[in-house]
């Protein structure tokens, strides 16, 4: 391009240009290219109104004969200039503002409309961001091991996920369905012919003459525990029967949320640094300063919360399981599996294993029922005071009643994964709470004793 000189006492207007509507970004790239190369070049780009109306202005200097090493592109709202950002290689880069209200409300729709089309993936979603958290230090040092290969990291912290924890779990499940299914089986033959009031439960002392009246009327006739069962559900108790039945044959579905799950934990576990920076860069601009304490605070509670009730759970529902199993308890894998959810509640695995103790001496064993009692309060005792602080570093502070809502509530909403999602759910919830309070209290109040 020949270049153009032009007298060191003027300042040559070379194009002036108000383009009102949608500004092209490929018309103003192709602009630096048909500029003298000895003048500066300047580009003032104004965003004002809602509307786009772009100004270009283009001033050429004589005076400053040295090349400009790059286009400035100043965004303004108003009448202030925001941010300057350099274009190299006659490239443009055009940014847009996302901290206007406008834009964050836009978000917040995009949003929604997501979680309409994609409600159906929020319990596996949910249970791999859960697993992930609870799990990330431990995928953090095998992605060391294996020299930052994102990939191989990830599939193997999920196949560790799998053996571990899904497997047994699986298993475990089988089994008490099956068990639960004997116990259904047994009301149903009570229901049609009656069954007798068993000797060890009258002669109970103080309980005995208290239930003997109840169990004559709705448990010894025929038909009397489907009045019972209209009673407190509504339903028949065949009909509760069918659902029990087609609650375990759901394996297919189950399987599905299972496949889901893992899919989208091995996507958090290889591509968790880029999903945690975009996070920080969205979530400080929506919450500011607050962002910094939330984005510690979540990470630590959601471990805490799978660490410290979701594993301490699992941990006593197997010994404890097995202690009934060894004691000659009828049905232990299903006693054990309710025992390690009662687990979940405070004071419910103590409740679960003095009961099963209070059946044992009842029914004629006795040394199997003082037996279970101390081996249940020595492993509570290990466990509330080793175990569990090791793990977490200190007790949760969660009262009782957001722990049991959380559990009833996430079995209502997602079944039975939504066992182990809604007491993380509502621990994060309490948490943030605390958070909240902490921030506009001031730093003289422990977050931890707000709510507890």
């Amino acid at each position: 391009m020949p270049e153009t000189s032009y007298s060191n006492d003027r300042i040559l207007p070379i194009a002036v240009c108000t383009v009102v509507g949608s500004l092209k970004p490929e018309k103003i790239q192709r602009s630096p290219d048909r500029l003298c190369s000895n003048f500066r070049e300047e580009l003032v780009v104004k965003v004002a109104g809602g509307f786009f109306a772009p100004c270009v202005t283009l001033l050429c200097s004589h005076r400053r004969p040295s090349i400009s090493p790059a286009i400035q592109i100043s965004i303004q709202e108003g009448a202030s200039a925001q941010n300057v950002y350099p274009i190299r290689s006659s490239k443009l880069n055009l940014t847009t503002r996302t901290d206007s209200p406008a834009s964050r409300w836009l978000l917040i729709l995009l949003l929604l409309i997501a979680g309409y089309f994609f409600h159906e993936f929020l319990v596996p979603v949910l249970g791999a961001l859960i697993i992930g958290f609870a799990s990330w230090p431990i995928y953090r040092r095998l992605h060391e091991a294996v020299s930052g290969r994102d990939g191989l990291a990830a599939s193997i912290a999920v196949l560790t996920v799998m053996v571990v924890l899904i497997v047994p779990l699986s298993m475990a499940f089988t089994f008490a369905f099956d068990e639960v299914k004997s116990w259904v089986e047994w009301l149903i033959e009570a229901n049609r012919d009656g069954a007798p009031m068993p000797d060890w439960l009258r002669t109970l002392p103080l309980v005995g003459e208290y239930l003997t009246p109840y169990w004559l009327e709705h448990v010894d006739r025929p038909q009397a525990l489907s009045e019972l069962a209209v009673l407190f559900s509504g339903e028949q108790l065949g009909n509760i029967y069918r659902w029990l039945l087609a609650l375990s044959t759901q394996a297919f579905h189950l399987l599905l949320i299972l496949v889901f799950m893992l899919i989208t934990l091995f996507f958090v576990f290889k591509d968790g640094y880029v999903i945690a920076a975009q996070l920080d860069r969205v979530g400080s601009s929506v919450l500011g300063e607050r962002w910094g304490r939330f984005s510690r605070m979540v990470p630590a509670t959601v471990s805490s919360t799978v660490t410290g009730m979701g594993l301490v759970a699992l941990g006593e529902g197997v010994v404890l399981g097995t202690a009934y199993w060894i004691a000659g308890v009828p049905s232990p894998v299903a006693l054990g599996v309710l025992t390690g959810f009662m687990a979940l509640i405070p004071g419910g695995a103590p409740l679960a294993f003095t009961l099963v103790s209070i059946y044992l001496a009842a029914t004629g064993d006795i040394i199997e029922g003082v037996a279970l009692f101390l081996w249940g309060s020595v492993e509570l005792f290990v466990v509330d005071k080793t175990i569990r602080p090791t793990l977490v570093g200190g007790p949760i502070k969660l009262p009782f009643l957001p722990t049991f809502f959380g559990l009833i509530g996430g079995v209502t909403t997602m079944g039975i994964v939504g066992l182990f999602i809604g007491p993380v759910l509502m621990a994060l919830l309490v948490a943030i709470w605390r958070e909240w309070l902490y921030s506009l209290s001031g730093p003289t109040t422990n977050p931890e004793q707000e709510g507890s």
